[in-house]
């Protein structure tokens, strides 16, 4: 039972802390826009990476192959 003097005062604590915190993120903003930053990683600034008409793939250099014929 004397364990319930210490128990009561420090849960009142973690409850006051916890409340103030929610109320600071609140004030700073932390919740005002929840669905932008998933929506903006499908908007990526990637169009120049996109291939155009004018885009043509590049030639690989052909190195020379030997044949090398076997006389039978």
């Amino acid at each position: 039972m004397e364990i319930l003097y210490i128990l009561i005062p420090v849960s009142l604590m973690l409850v006051t802390i916890a409340i103030w915190l929610f109320g600071w993120a609140i004030k700073n903003g932390q919740y005002d826009d929840l669905e932008g930053p998933g929506h903006s990683i499908l908007f990526d600034d990637d169009e120049h990476m996109i291939p155009g008409p004018d885009d043509k793939p590049k030639q690989q250099s052909k190195v020379p192959q030997h044949n090398q014929e076997k006389d039978v």
